[in-house]
């Protein structure tokens, strides 16, 4: 990491986003199941530890109207089709008084909502699950908005090795818009 990115993460003005540490993608029977869920919540832990004074836990949530698109996509993953309320959606790690929770039914965290919550932020660190779905396009999403990105890559999982390696890949690209670190650089 960059000594001008390590100040940011530093600052006090960075907020944590931790998008969908949830059941449906850390459970091995789902068809969401992320392979390296586990070893990316203890990674996630640290980092919630860390930013103990800002972190916003993101959820997704299926719509159950299903708009567009979306029902040829449930088409394709009828096992996900569970209602709003059903615990395949709770998140599976602690979420303290302060952290916040954001749930929308869209792969992309980025919006109205999650901006006014890292609004004081200049930096936002971002980590979570899957590397090349909610977390990409949550990242695309900032940096359109002028965030200032660092991915925590050894905290993200996705739907498989290969895939979380090509997300990582092409976010690297977007330097320096988007910084790549490891855990161990932000928590020292």
């Amino acid at each position: 990491m960059t000594s001008e990115s390590d100040t940011a993460v530093s600052s006090g003005t960075s907020t944590l986003v931790v998008i969908d540490m949830q059941e449906i993608f850390r459970s091995p029977t789902s068809e969401w199941s992320v392979p390296a869920y586990d070893r990316t919540a203890e990674h996630v832990v640290r980092l919630a530890d860390h930013f103990s004074h800002s972190v916003v836990w993101t959820k997704f949530v299926r719509d159950p109207d299903e708009t567009g698109s979306w029902s040829a996509y449930y088409d394709r993953w009828s096992n996900s089709r569970a209602e709003p309320d059903s615990p395949v959606w709770d998140l599976t790690l602690p979420v303290r008084d302060g952290d916040r929770v954001l749930t929308l039914s869209t792969f992309s965290k980025w919006g109205p909502d999650l901006a006014e919550m890292t609004e004081h932020s200049d930096h936002i660190v971002v980590c979570g699950v899957a590397t090349d779905c909610c977390v990409l396009a949550t990242v695309l999403g900032a940096v359109d908005a002028g965030k200032q990105v660092t991915l925590v890559t050894d905290a993200c999982g996705g739907a498989t090795p290969e895939a979380h390696d090509q997300a990582v890949a092409l976010m690297g690209m977007l330097a320096p818009m988007v910084t790549l670190a490891e855990t161990t650089e932000i928590v020292k």
